[in-house]
């Protein structure tokens, strides 16, 4: 195997690290950032995407570099356009993502390209595998995982017109994102320009990522994306053992009705943990001759203990949307919907461990990036 040697971006010169220092506050966000992780690792995680493995042709940029760069995209809810300038202007951005202050940022096609290679070479494995290694590092650091696991999912809308794409398919053309899926999601009032309300069904296309959180920590341990329409219960398996995978030794498992799952409930019982789904109310009717058995379950210290956490996963799913773009999707396909996701849920965890272990928030918009004490 050849020596790897990526691109001398100049952080070790004079016009790199002194001048950080004098001119970045040691308080900021994204220095504490570059100092809870260590990022070098991700070089060797990452660089798989590369044809010449970094060993030959022309040296690369180091794929911490570029990672580095997408996490700022969606931390502060940039375009890859955006984040570029935000590089070359913001000494903060620029001391994290490493480059020396006279070194231009790597282009915004750079980063494109350096998503499509990850794509190809393993769609979004390689950002889930920097996701995980990050919840170990955190719990290496001395961030304690807690006792309540809670699981919900989050709905993407697609990056598409409705009706663009419609007169698109009427002219004999294939629709923008062929594996977007149709959402339903129910009823809603809406009050038209003539003062009535009317009741309006809400359908979109879109996709769905089911998520598993530690409700202590507020870290989200395990991920599945998937189409919009796929059934949230058959989605649990996959993060139940994923989270054994990651270690997490919940010893409850709380979410809403959709989990309401006799399989899932012992499933769960049959690991030695409990299960605070919430229950449907067919469950318990009198009609029902295992109603007591239910009401049992319901009215047990777990399962009101997994009901009170249930809030902080819809409470993520929140911020994620307000602050950084998973509202609508970035891209077009479910690999590249599952790299966004995965990204939006590293910068999620991230902010968390800042937080955790140094006490310093991010505030989620640009105006953390230019103030000087966060």
């Amino acid at each position: 195997m050849g020596k790897r040697r990526y691109k001398d971006v100049g952080i070790g010169s004079f016009f790199g690290q002194f001048t950080y220092e004098q001119a970045v506050p040691r308080t900021h966000f994204l220095v504490h950032l570059n100092q809870v992780i260590d990022w070098n690792v991700f070089n060797d995680m990452l660089i798989g995407a590369y044809k010449g493995l970094g060993e030959t042709g022309r040296p690369p940029y180091a794929p911490v570099v570029l990672l580095k760069m997408l996490v700022i995209a969606v931390m502060y809810d940039l375009s890859e356009r955006q984040v570029e300038d935000t590089t070359n202007y913001h000494l903060a951005v620029k001391e994290f993502v490493g480059l020396a202050v006279t070194e231009a940022a790597p282009d915004h096609s750079t980063l494109s390209d350096f998503r499509t290679r990850l794509r190809e070479a393993a769609g979004w494995d390689p950002i889930a595998s920097v996701m995980d290694e990050v919840l170990r590092q955190a719990r290496e650091a001395g961030v304690e995982l807690g006792k309540i696991q809670v699981i919900d999912s989050v709905h993407t809308v697609a990056d598409v017109d409705n009706d663009a794409d419609r007169r698109r398919q009427e002219e004999g053309k294939p629709p923008r994102d062929r594996q977007a899926q149709l959402v339903h999601k129910g009823k809603r009032h809406q009050t038209g320009p003539d003062g009535k309300v009317k009741v309006n069904e809400v359908r979109y296309l879109g996709y769905k990522a089911s998520a598993s959180l530690d409700a202590a920590t507020g870290l989200i341990t395990s991920l599945k994306p998937t189409g919009g329409s796929a059934a949230d219960n058959k989605q649990v398996p996959y993060l139940l053992a994923h989270d054994r995978e990651q270690g997490v030794d919940a010893e409850i498992y709380a979410g809403d009705r959709a989990y309401d799952d006799t399989d899932l409930h012992f499933r769960l019982w049959d690991n030695g943990q409990c299960s605070a789904f919430r229950l449907n109310d067919y469950r318990i009717r009198e009609s029902n001759q295992h109603a007591d058995f239910w009401r049992s379950i319901q009215e047990s210290e777990e399962y009101q203990a997994g009901e009170a956490e249930r809030y902080k996963i819809e409470r993520k799913f929140g911020e994620a949307k307000l602050w950084h773009g998973l509202g609508r999707c970035r891209y077009i396909g479910l690999l590249n919907y599952g790299i966004q996701v995965f990204l939006t849920a590293l910068v999620l965890n991230l902010k968390r461990i800042v937080l955790l272990l140094a006490g310093v928030p991010c505030r989620g918009s640009m105006r953390s990036i230019q103030t000087a004490v966060p």
